[in-house]
């Protein structure tokens, strides 16, 4: 798991550990082996997820962030209190980014307060938009180390066929939405090189089976299009120190059995759960454009009266009278 976590080498000679590697890392992993040789020592047995928390807590200790004690109180978590002041912070230069409705601060509130947040509403609320702007707001805060975009590659209502182009080419239509919107919040050239250097990663859904990270902001977008299958095994990819926002609209699954949604599922299952956030953003969050408001409307209004048509009232039925009241009233 040291080794996983870290990118080193580690070997392992009767009671002699060597640790090869990045000297950041390595001094990490010898803090990971001190805390474990104490815990040992104490008569405790460290869980898997006690021991990611510990390397979790290692790296930013040497990394020079602030002290944090060894232990198994798990990683160190977001500040909490107010809002995040009045605007995210992101590395492009113009317009700050910022909750323009009520619900759409609740929303980031819970972002930063939360382990897990579910964000659902109807197209333009804001709420993939603020999700990627409170994940690279964390990035540039030094709160994340990784941020990973993900969605699922369902053609809404089309088969493409088979696509032009290498791997990239072939999911970069899928993710593009995605992109457009990390143009907004960082320049070009910075965006390049997070990307080169894996620090952002666009990854389709389907790539994250088998993986584990540590300390980042993972979001799931178009999550409606997922399955059960898909969102259990999405949800559990979080490590120590990390963070997921899971986005998306019920009333637009391109699924073929609409009921099958993994987010539908995960509305159900998880409200309730301790650390997780379950956050609606409704037509008056809508702020892309105010004819997307009275598109979305005219859309609910139109499915409500289909569903009232198929669905009519039952009536009671009447009670039989007695003979007594049959003679009074032939």
């Amino acid at each position: 798991m040291i080794r996983e976590a870290l990118g080193i080498r580690v070997l392992s000679r009767g009671v002699v550990i060597r640790l090869m590697g990045d000297r950041t890392a390595v001094l990490a992993a010898r803090e990971v082996l001190q805390g474990l040789c104490q815990a040992v020592g104490q008569g405790q047995v460290p869980t898997r997820q006690e021991i990611h928390a510990l390397i979790g807590q290692a790296i930013a200790s040497a990394e020079g962030q602030a002290p944090m004690p060894i232990g198994f109180a798990g990683p160190e978590p977001l500040p909490t209190g107010p809002a995040w002041s009045e605007h995210l912070s992101v590395y492009a230069v113009g317009a700050p980014v910022r909750a323009k409705t009520a619900n759409q601060q609740r929303y980031l509130d819970a972002i930063r307060d939360f382990d897990v947040v579910l964000g659902v509403g109807p197209a333009g609320s804001g709420k993939t938009y603020l999700a990627v702007a409170a994940a690279v707001h964390m990035l540039k805060s030094g709160r994340a180390k990784k941020l990973i975009l993900v969605r699922p590659a369902v053609e809404a209502g089309e088969k493409l066929g088979f696509l032009p182009g290498d791997l990239q080419a072939k999911v970069n239509p899928y993710l593009r939405p995605l992109l457009d919107a990390l143009n907004d919040m960082i320049d070009y050239a910075t965006l390049s090189r997070f990307i080169a250097s894996d620090v952002i990663e666009i990854v389709p859904l389907a790539f994250m089976r088998g993986r584990t990270l540590n300390r980042a902001v993972i979001i799931l977008d178009e999550a409606q299009n997922t399955t059960r299958t898909q969102m259990k095994m999405f949800l559990t990819r979080m490590g120590a120190g990390s963070k997921v926002i899971v986005t998306g609209d019920p009333s637009q699954t391109d699924l073929e059995e609409p009921g099958a949604s993994g987010l539908t599922h995960a509305l159900m299952v998880l409200r309730g759960v301790e650390g997780i956030a379950v956050c609606g953003l409704d037509e008056g969050d809508i702020v892309r454009n105010e004819v997307v408001a009275r598109i979305v409307h005219a859309y609910s209004r139109s499915e409500n009266a289909l569903m009232r048509a198929n669905n009519p009232p039952t009536r009671k039925p009447r009670a039989p009278r007695d003979d007594a009241n049959q003679q009074k009233n032939p």
